[in-house]
């Protein structure tokens, strides 16, 4: 398994505090399979064009020096598009691994003419937009992802989110379950969040085909940096697929 979405860059912002801490979360990710993570810290979009903050290199420098033989860490960014995107972000300094696919997030309640827009102007600088978690927006449903996807976005649905009981899960599992959802990331902040949650979750109900699609060959697709394949829509009981619908208006 692959992991696109972590804060495990130790120090620099909500994420892992220290070295010790990321690199147990390492080995605890290598304990579950999962191969490859990236290092997503925070960034704003008004600030790519000053770089990497000095102190970020600096934790990267020494977490490279401390990282599980089993385990493959790359570099990239979520960027908060508070702004524009910079034209500077067509350098990729802040993609996942330095390809094409760059993580982006939002505040919480933003408009869906907004987020189009937004994912607009990263599309047009030949880049390829990773929407993070957007069951955690407010103007998610089925129509607005479907929008954002017919756009050119990769759409990351958080892994351990669609297993809470909570709405923002229901919605979580309603982008899986339609088939809307491109790859899944665990968002761990130094915690014991991982993506092994969600292909259980998955391969419980009879998913293992889109497990191994959203959890293994289209992250690979990204750090590889060519093109993704689509997620079939997961064959569930009735009863099920008839919320589903209620949950986004549809039945």
């Amino acid at each position: 398994m692959i992991d696109l979405h972590g804060h495990l860059l130790p120090g620099v912002d909500d994420g892992s505090r220290t070295v010790e801490q990321s690199v147990r979360v390492l080995r605890a990710f290598a304990a579950k399979g999962i191969t490859d993570v990236v290092c997503t810290p925070h960034l704003l979009a008004s600030n790519l064009a000053l770089g990497w903050p000095a102190n970020y290199e600096d934790a990267w420098t020494k977490l490279s020096e401390w990282i599980p033989k089993d385990i493959r860490v790359h570099r990239g960014a979520e960027v908060m598009l508070d702004r524009p995107i910079p034209a500077v972000a067509k350098e990729r300094k802040v993609t996942i691994a330095g390809s094409r696919y760059l993580l982006v997030e939002f505040t919480r309640m933003v408009p869906a003419e907004i987020v189009s827009r937004a994912l607009s102007e990263v599309i047009r600088l030949d880049l390829v937009p990773i929407l993070a978690h957007p069951e955690r927006y407010s103007s998610c449903s089925a129509d607005t992802v479907r929008v954002w996807r017919e756009l050119g976005s990769v759409i990351q649905v958080d892994a351990t989110t669609m297993t809470l009981a909570r709405r923002r899960g229901e919605r979580a599992r309603a982008l899986v379950v339609a088939g809307l959802a491109d790859i899944l990331g665990a968002d761990n902040h130094g915690d014991d969040r991982n993506v092994a949650t969600a292909r259980e979750w998955l391969c419980e109900r009879g998913g293992e085909e889109q497990a191994t699609l959203l959890l293994e060959t289209n992250p690979r697709a990204i750090l590889d940096d060519v093109s993704i394949y689509e997620v079939d829509p997961l064959r569930i009981r009735t009863s099920l697929w008839r919320k589903v619908r209620r949950l986004f208006g549809s039945g």
